[in-house]
């Protein structure tokens, strides 16, 4: 069953925005092509462990950018976390796009390509190993690492569903 969890407040937090892709697409119309841009953002506060993405379409590139960080902001999601690193082994998919994330010790650093990369740095994981598969489509990346990213359960969770304390795991 899934977990109903209320919108993050984006006012609250001081976000960071990371441009992950701008693509030129145009629209072939009667009178000629139509140009104009696309943008995929990440926004996220290290701090705070609140990550999201969003995209945006324009004619110029900076409204693009711009549209792309209103639409991130609106779908912010926190993320569990143990010190610098994720909790568990956990694989995200979506469309064809697999991206596996896995704790690291201390000092690893963000092994990560890409897409998957600016959705780690800007969660504020310092210490993971990632493997992205299948599909190199930055959006579908993005999506199958925030899947990942919602499979994360903390220690309590996990404790409090097989009824036993913090202690006993």
């Amino acid at each position: 069953m899934p977990k109903v969890t209320k919108k993050l407040d984006a006012s609250s937090f001081q976000l960071k925005d990371q441009v992950v892709s701008i693509n030129r697409v145009t629209k072939v119309v009667k009178g000629g092509k139509n140009m104009s841009f696309a943008a995929l953002i990440v926004v996220g506060d290290p701090s705070a462990g609140v990550v999201g993405f969003g995209s945006g379409k324009a004619k110029e590139v900076p409204q693009a950018i711009r549209k792309g960080i209103e639409s991130a902001k609106k779908n912010l999601m926190r993320i569990n976390l143990t010190q610098t690193t994720v909790p568990h082994t956990v694989l995200g998919r979506f469309g064809s796009g697999k991206v596996l994330l896995k704790p690291a010790p201390e000092g690893t650093g963000v092994i990560a390509g890409g897409a998957v990369r600016a959705v780690m740095t800007s969660a504020g994981i310092q210490n993971v190993l990632t493997k992205s598969i299948g599909t190199t489509n930055p959006h579908n990346v993005i999506k199958a690492t925030f899947d990942a990213l919602k499979q994360l359960k903390s220690r309590e969770h996990v404790a409090e569903l097989r009824g036993k304390s913090v202690q006993e795991l």
